[in-house]
């Protein structure tokens, strides 16, 4: 019988207050505890005063044991099942870290109870599961939304600004995505994370869903919801000996009617990155990270801006924004399902095109 760890009174505490005057925090059970970022989650759900965790769900039982011990949770929160858990603690939503593979499942059952659910990126491995996980939220009336680190990025709310609002850039013509890292095993992830990210089935693919889903989510925002004619795509295996069964590079081609998106996704970068370059007809910009922004407007040089504005309340973090959504805010933008199923299309096609070596038109 495992011990059971006495919580910290500072844990209780953050765990008991609301920020939102209502003294009633956010109650949100996790499903699965397979995806590494649920660490980073449970991290900032510990040391925040706007959330609850109720419950965690997961057949593994040493994953219960480490992140019981890591984090100081109390033996009564784990379940090894997703639906006795959702039927004992009733959450008001749900934070999945499943593999992708398992989301359609996930949402299936929180939509017959009602529940919002938020689930790591991307949405799905295919456009079946997509589908299968849209009916699901409108039979249970429930929003669903995609997070994505990148979603919280000032330096991407500062190129909105400057793209679409104050259009200083002129019309888009090109978009660059270049995420990744030098990979799964490479940076270390938990064997249970790196287990699923080289599955194909569980994954969708490697390094092309693992990190195309950033530059195809963004480029669907910039383009207001469009999906590009055609996808072209190429994907490499150069390190075999780690990677047999998956992709660790891919360079995707977007064909707008006027533009181009360029998806740079690998886990072969000499170092992590996340940066996103927008050229339009008389000016560019160029995200660096999440702390920075360059731009160059016509007839001027670039230019870098020093503090980029802090994000609106909501929109700061995946459980501000979960919050927010629960208590009435519509899914908008990054986060929305509409977008993320036209990034899913994009995968999909990105995935056919490599397999067969030719241009994928989306219909």
């Amino acid at each position: 019988m495992r011990a059971r760890v006495a919580l910290p009174a500072s844990f209780l505490v953050l765990f008991t207050a609301a920020v939102d005057g209502s003294g009633v925090p956010l109650r949100v059970a996790v499903a699965g505890l397979e995806h590494g970022h649920v660490e980073g989650f449970l991290r900032q759900a510990r040391e925040r005063s706007d959330v609850e965790i109720v419950g965690i769900a997961d057949p593994n039982v040493s994953l219960h044991r480490k992140y019981e011990e890591r984090y100081g949770l109390p033996d009564r929160l784990f379940f090894n099942d997703l639906e006795t858990m959702l039927e004992r603690v009733r959450p008001e939503a749900v934070a999945a870290f499943t593999s992708t593979y398992e989301h359609p499942a996930v949402v299936t059952a929180c939509a017959r109870r009602r529940i919002p659910v938020m689930m790591e990126k991307p949405l799905a491995v295919s456009v079946a599961h997509a589908r299968a996980i849209a009916r699901a939220a409108e039979s249970g009336g429930i929003p669903v939304i995609v997070n994505y680190e990148t979603t919280w990025y000032r330096s991407h709310a500062a190129l909105w600004a400057f793209v679409k609002q104050e259009r200083g850039a002129g019309g888009i013509r090109r978009m660059v995505a270049m995420d990744g890292h030098q990979g799964p095993q490479e940076i270390g992830v938990p064997p249970e994370f790196f287990a699923w990210l080289t599955d194909p089935l569980k994954n969708g693919a490697g390094a092309l869903y693992d990190f195309g889903c950033y530059g195809a989510n963004l480029m669907t925002w910039l383009m207001d919801g469009a999906r590009p004619l055609a996808v072209t795509a190429v994907t490499k295996h150069i390190k075999p000996e780690i990677y047999p069964r998956v992709d660790d590079d891919a360079t995707v081609l977007l064909d707008y009617a006027d533009a181009q998106g360029v998806i740079e996704a690998s886990w072969t970068w000499p170092f992590g990155r996340k940066d996103l370059e927008v050229y339009g007809q008389t000016g560019y910009a160029r995200a660096i990270g999440g702390g920075m922004l360059r731009v160059r407007r016509p007839g001027a040089k670039e230019e870098e801006t020093p503090e980029l504005p802090e994000r609106p309340a909501a929109e700061r973090d995946s459980l501000a924004y979960l919050a927010a959504v629960v208590r009435g805010r519509k899914p908008e933008g990054l986060s929305s399902l509409a977008n993320n199923l036209v990034v899913t299309e994009i995968l999909e096609a990105a995935r056919e095109s490599a397999r067969s070596g030719k241009t994928v038109r989306l219909n």
